[in-house]
């Protein structure tokens, strides 16, 4: 746990799910940027550094959407001060952490809407407050979806951290929104300043992006595969995936498969066009990620294929002792760090997901060493497929 002190009060934040042990800090100094500048602390500067005028606090009474707040800072200060803010986020683990960090800090559960990327936005937006995401393709998307909820006084301010913002950020806001500048640095951190142009007429929407997979696809080959905005690779398979088809476990008849971490859904989606009896579970905690394994499978499988679709924290929703086959193409990103934790949880998850016998693979880069993992969580690991860069590896869940 780590304290974000404000003008507002001081805040213990969390990230979900909640360690101990965790030493990543669930703000940022873009958080804390933000928000000093939303209290009056901080001036509008411009970019080449000078004043912008005396520092003035933003007027929250009317609607405040936060887009992309990656733990809950944002909405957790901004509750006891604005109008129940509207957080929309991709992430249903930062969804939970908002949850659990409003209520540490005493705040009714109404205290703020939560929505996903996924869902309708607010018709009308007074502020607009963005948390720029890794994605660039996921900010496209938003922005496309909120302009219309815009107007002329409403007040748009991103912030992000100085790696995260560049000159292709600035451009994607001055196309969709309006004229837009960025503040002097601090902390490592800027903010993003821009004006709502009534001028500005977006065009359609990009997402989703659809495109079929090649016949060196292994199992994979001649499937259709639908992206929304924020997935990897949104135009072609990629490699690992790749290598992955080939060399795909065929599923017994009438199987429980999960695809965990799922992506696009298109291991899960080929495991089920081998075997339309199996039956195949889709989890990953990007809602966008959910949505394109559910576009990729209905574009493929046959009508009767059965499937179930989860967006959550790895396997916590899964029963224990029902599934037959996990597949995993874990990831060592949580944002800007890199991280082991998600692949512990993930396999530690499916081995007590796992029925007696059952078996999970994964792939990874051959460097992350997931077979020291796996054979401390399984007591085996076996290598089915490797190359230069990646590695196919193999845990059956013994009896005891």
């Amino acid at each position: 746990m780590n304290r974000l002190s404000t003008s507002w009060g001081a805040y213990d934040l969390t990230r979900f799910p909640e360690d101990p042990r965790d030493q990543l800090r669930a703000w940022s100094a873009a958080d804390a940027y933000l928000l000093r500048h939303l209290a009056g602390e901080e001036g509008e500067e411009g970019k080449q550094g000078e004043p912008g005028g005396v520092a003035t606090a933003v007027d929250l009474g009317g609607t405040v959407a936060v887009v992309g707040d990656r733990w809950g800072a944002l909405t957790t200060a901004l509750a006891g001060h604005a109008r129940v803010p509207v957080q929309i986020t991709d992430s249903f683990l930062a969804q939970q952490a908002t949850r659990a960090n409003l209520a540490r800090a005493g705040h009714a559960p109404d205290a703020a809407r939560l929505l996903t990327t996924r869902d309708t936005p607010p018709a009308r937006i007074d502020v607009l407050l963005v948390r720029v995401p890794k994605s660039l393709a996921l900010l496209e998307d938003q922005l496309h979806r909120l302009t219309p909820a815009l107007h002329e006084g409403t007040v748009i301010v991103g912030t992000g951290m100085v790696t995260e913002i560049h000159t292709s950020t600035l451009e994607l806001f001055e196309r969709l929104v309006g004229p837009t500048r960025t503040s002097l640095a601090r902390q490592k951190a800027r903010l993003i300043f821009s004006t709502p142009d009534p001028a500005r007429t977006p065009g359609p929407a990009p997402w989703p992006r659809t495109y079929a997979l090649p016949a060196d696809s292994g199992a994979g080959a001649g499937l259709t595969v639908v992206n929304h905005a924020g997935i990897f690779c949104a135009d072609r398979l990629d490699i690992g995936t790749r290598f992955f088809l080939k060399h795909l476990p065929r599923a017994r008849g009438g199987a429980h498969v999960v695809d965990l971490g799922c992506g696009n859904g298109v291991l899960g989606t080929a495991a089920s066009v081998a075997d339309p009896d199996a039956t195949v579970t889709f989890i990953d905690e990007s809602f966008q990620a959910v949505a394109s394994a559910e576009a990729t499978f209905r574009a493929n499988a046959a009508e009767d294929a059965k499937a179930h679709f989860v967006a959550g924290d790895a396997l916590a929703a899964v029963p224990p002792g029902t599934v037959d086959l996990v597949l995993n193409n874990p990831p060592f990103h949580s944002h800007q760090a890199t991280t082991g934790a998600t692949a512990w949880r993930m396999f530690s998850g499916a081995r007590a997901a796992l029925r007696p016998g059952g078996e999970l693979w994964v792939i990874g880069n051959r460097h992350l060493g997931y077979h020291v993992k796996l054979r401390k969580l399984f007591g085996n690991a076996r290598v089915v497929a490797s190359d230069p860069k990646f590695v196919v590896l193999r845990a059956v869940k013994g009896n005891r």
